[in-house]
């Protein structure tokens, strides 16, 4: 499953590059996040719990920073274990463009994939689930980096 868009973030790129390095905006972001710790400067752990149509798994995993071109673009991708469930695994290449007006355009493209149980649910229902995670994580965390963004 592929998946791509924007989102425009009233913050400049630097802040907001921070924001997509910052375990804590991070962990505020991501739908079902119970934890995630930075564990070096490119890897991370994390337990997010999630609800796929009638299964409701908690998935736990490592997140790995690639591609590094600061502050421009990444890869974040990441793997987990939701036991009797399945797994999941996918990743985001993340870019950022400054714009005149001091507003940063953040574009991603996400590849995500699921075995186990949780894949016997149909495409069409994880699709639509992960899209709606997708979007809700980035549009979070226009929120979050644009409020960090104000108050520094």
């Amino acid at each position: 499953m592929d998946m791509n868009g924007s989102e425009t973030i009233n913050a400049p790129v630097d802040t907001v590059w921070q924001g997509l390095n910052d375990p804590d905006i991070l962990r505020q972001c991501i739908p079902g996040c119970e934890a995630l710790e930075k564990t070096s400067d490119t890897t991370m752990t994390a337990t997010v719990v999630l609800k796929v149509g009638p299964v409701k798994a908690r998935f736990e995993g490592a997140v790995e920073l690639s591609n590094l071109d600061p502050p421009h673009s990444y890869t974040i991708s990441g793997e987990g274990k939701g036991g009797m469930v399945g797994f999941a695994k996918g990743g985001a290449d993340v870019t950022l463009a400054g714009q005149p007006d001091g507003t940063t355009v953040l574009t991603y493209t996400v590849k995500a994939d699921v075995g186990g149980k949780i894949a016997q649910l149909g495409a069409r229902l994880i699709d639509s689930t992960a899209k709606k995670l997708a979007e809700q994580f980035f549009s979070r965390f226009g929120e979050k980096v644009a409020e960090k963004s104000a108050t520094a």
